[in-house]
């Protein structure tokens, strides 16, 4: 079992707040404008993929529960922004126009090809979620780009993923530091480049909420 430290829950943390801030946007605006289906599908097969052993390997109840929420929970998002009303409504599928299977597939072959047990599919399907993780955020970017900016809540969900990974690339330093043996290039590497896409948007938030934390995000529209 992998012991716990700060970074880790905090990265937890913010992924989950990211997912209330979803929900609140959801139910209080009635509205999925901003919001990116594609990210969210993508966010969907990622934790559908990483945790196909839900039912056989268990470590804890903490990571079980954790497993349980981010899939049921991203799910809930696509369907709500798929079949809700009047959410369905306000989709723009113009703007969500990124060629998501660019990101797919390649993940899927750098899965098959480069993961940690060649013999063992779940490991192929675990290494192919690492990697699809780490682009997920794209199409949700491009649509903020094409849109030129995004509301306060949208930009709040969009903090907290990237919070998220920053504190697991800090919990990995931390347990490279205290543990021996301890070496996950894998993710380690489509860490660091999930990172790295959120850095533009981190410098555009903090400009943007200077004056007040409601402020929308302005963008140069592409």
């Amino acid at each position: 079992m992998v012991a716990m430290n700060i970074f880790r829950l905090l990265g937890d943390a913010c992924h989950l707040l990211s997912f209330v801030v979803m929900f609140w946007k959801l139910f209080t605006s009635k509205s999925v404008a901003g919001i990116s289906l594609k990210t969210q599908e993508i966010y969907v097969i990622v934790f559908c993929f990483r945790y196909l052993d839900l039912f056989w390997n268990f470590l804890s109840i903490y990571n079980w529960v954790m497993k349980i929420i981010f899939i049921v929970s991203s799910v809930s998002i696509v369907c709500v922004i798929r079949f809700g009303k009047p959410h369905k409504d306000t989709y723009n599928k113009e703007d969500d126009a990124f060629p998501y299977l660019y990101l797919i597939v390649p993940a899927a072959l750098l899965g098959i090809a480069v993961n940690q047990e060649h013999d063992s599919p779940f490991e192929m399907c675990w290494a192919f979620s690492i990697y699809l993780e780490a682009v997920a955020i794209l199409p949700q970017l491009f649509m903020l780009q094409k849109q030129g900016g995004a509301e306060s809540l949208t930009s709040h969900y969009i903090l907290l993923l990237g919070l998220y990974r920053l504190f697991y690339l800090l919990n990995w330093v931390y347990r490279y530091a205290t543990e021996e043996h301890y070496m996950q290039l894998i993710v380690w590497i489509s860490g660091i480049v999930q990172t790295a896409l959120y850095l533009d948007f981190f410098y555009t938030y903090v400009s943007a909420k200077r004056e007040r934390i409601d402020a929308p995000i302005e963008l140069d529209a592409a």
